[in-house]
């Protein structure tokens, strides 16, 4: 219960029991959780794209990123400006690098990948929640049009169908944390923190269950999700070939762009 605790404390901002004492330590066991809380954070989301969906596309993806940047803290977007400007300004220079990794102040390079990451998000979630109203019979773009199907009539009856055609919105986030206690496992870490104690002692057959327990899902919710992987990897290649290993940072950068990736996956079909 300890790591769970610690797990929903760390990945989100949503209240928990406080722990009376604390060691970095636990954060290995903790990350058994990442994916369940991952679930968590989409389940968030999911509730508040469909809230807005009751008029208007636009409306149902600036709520399901609110949502999303409110339950994390902003904790991983954060993670992404401080690699961007950490890579645009060490001109090959690793020192340099791991020195403004550590700055706190936010620079240009940072600025423009935080726009540029919530800009895709928004953007991806408005054509999901887009698609999604069609495909449950919705062709005004709201929950409220007259085109409902015939079997739900009445307003607000499409909900359940949109609901079950969102729900693949709940695995995005957990895919994307799951990928973390791969890459904290088996990339060298590049300065202590966090992302170094993930790997103290990494608990492989939780990971191994979380990721066929989520490949179960994906199988029966959005079939193209099973390529999630491939974004782990993708993002693990770079890292291995780039920077040589990771910081906590790279993590959280890693979980950004994952999640935008596999939102783009749900696209696929359409």
């Amino acid at each position: 219960m300890r790591s769970l605790i610690l797990a929903v404390q760390f990945l989100t901002r949503l209240p928990t029991p406080q722990l009376k004492t604390f060691d970095p330590a636990w954060l290995a066991d903790a990350a058994r959780w990442f994916a369940p809380v991952g679930l968590l954070v989409g389940a968030v989301v999911w509730l508040a794209v469909l809230a807005g969906s009751l008029l208007d596309p636009w409306l149902g993806a600036l709520l399901g990123l609110l949502a999303w940047l409110w339950v994390t803290g902003g904790l991983h977007l954060d993670g992404l400006a401080d690699l961007a400007d950490a890579q645009g300004a060490a001109h090959r220079s690793r020192e340099r690098f791991l020195e403004v990794l550590k700055d706190p102040h936010l620079g240009s390079f940072g600025v423009m990948s935080m726009a540029m990451q919530l800009i895709a998000k928004l953007v991806l979630l408005m054509l999901l929640l887009k698609f999604s109203l069609a495909e449950a019979g919705f062709s005004q773009g709201a929950l409220y049009s007259p085109d409902a199907p015939a079997a739900y009539p009445g307003y607000l009856s499409g909900l359940p169908i949109l609901a079950a055609k969102l729900a693949p919105l709940l695995l995005v986030p957990a895919w994307a944390r799951l990928f973390t206690v791969a890459w904290s496992a088996t990339l060298p870490s590049l300065a202590a923190g966090s992302g170094e104690r993930f790997a103290w002692r990494t608990h492989w057959p939780s990971f191994w269950l979380s990721a066929a327990l989520l490949a179960t899902a994906s199988w029966w919710l959005a079939p193209p999700l099973l390529l999630a992987p491939l974004a782990g990897l993708w993002w693990w290649t770079y890292l291995k070939k780039k920077l040589g290993g990771m910081t906590g940072d790279c993590l959280g950068a890693g979980i950004e762009l994952c999640e935008s990736l596999l939102l783009l996956l749900l696209l696929v079909p359409h």
